[in-house]
């Protein structure tokens, strides 16, 4: 298979991280001198995060994923499961609106309010878009059309990216939530995106996509079936702990904020 070039996506994919990594601690700085200061621990979650996103995109595992599906299959993953469960308890946007003036946080907390974020975040929307893109681009032509193309890479993985973070938010309320489901609701939404994660690593290790031979589709896919499954636990838990402090009036008055 003939790849694309795609360093400016390595190059832009390190630079936006970089800033991230520059931009949070500068919000910290300024969110402390209005308000009490900011957990030091929500910064190395939010770096994590960063670091495991930008390292699908940039760097060792991002060259070896254009030439092995076990690798590409890593860097999913990372980019779409395990850093946006990360950035979300890092809690960017609490910590941009503490450092936004009055009038930009109201700006802020109007578009959080609309329509369009009350219908992207409903949990089975999320879902939809999260597991229904992940079957476009496994079992169509998208995987091997995005190696030919470096912009349709690059849309491709930031796709992966907003929705696994979408998708994290509207399950795991940890960060600025307006819209707000049922914990019933949202854990039927769970179970079945679960589902379809693997039914769709099922479907890969039956038939790879174009160009993957068998052997490598096969590996791919068992890594997608249960890396999948260790971060799903996470989700899990971390639902039910929720769920069942929501429950628990004795845990609501004495457990303080996180």
């Amino acid at each position: 298979m003939e790849h694309a070039n795609f360093l400016p996506i390595e190059i832009a994919a390190a630079l936006i991280a970089l800033a991230a990594l520059i931009l949070y601690p500068a919000g910290m700085y300024i969110s402390g001198k209005k308000h009490k200061k900011w957990p030091f621990h929500r910064f190395m979650l939010w770096s994590a995060g960063v670091v495991l996103a930008a390292s699908a995109l940039a760097g060792p595992l991002a060259q070896l994923s254009h030439m092995n599906f076990t690798a590409h299959m890593m860097g999913h993953l990372l980019l779409g499961m395990l850093a946006p469960l990360l950035l979300v308890f890092g809690r960017p946007m609490t910590l941009l609106m503490r450092t936004l003036t009055v009038q930009s946080a109201r700006k802020l907390s109007r578009l959080l309010n609309s329509r369009y974020i009350s219908f992207i975040t409903n949990p089975l929307i999320a879902a939809t878009l999260n597991i229904g893109g992940l079957f476009l681009i496994y079992m169509t032509g998208l995987f091997t059309m995005m190696h030919m193309s470096a912009w349709l890479y690059a849309l491709i993985h930031l796709h992966v990216f907003l929705a696994g973070y979408l998708f994290t938010i509207s399950l795991i309320y940890i960060d600025i939530t307006t819209h707000r489901y049922s914990y019933m609701y949202r854990a039927i939404v769970l179970i079945l995106a679960l589902g379809f994660h693997k039914v769709l690593s099922k479907l890969i290790y039956a038939a790879p996509p174009e160009g993957i031979s068998k052997a490598a589709g096969e590996s791919g896919a068992l890594l997608m079936y249960y890396g999948g499954d260790i971060i799903d636990v996470g989700l899990i838990i971390i639902l039910c702990w929720q769920w069942y402090r929501a429950r628990s009036p004795k845990i609501q008055k004495t457990a303080g904020p996180a």
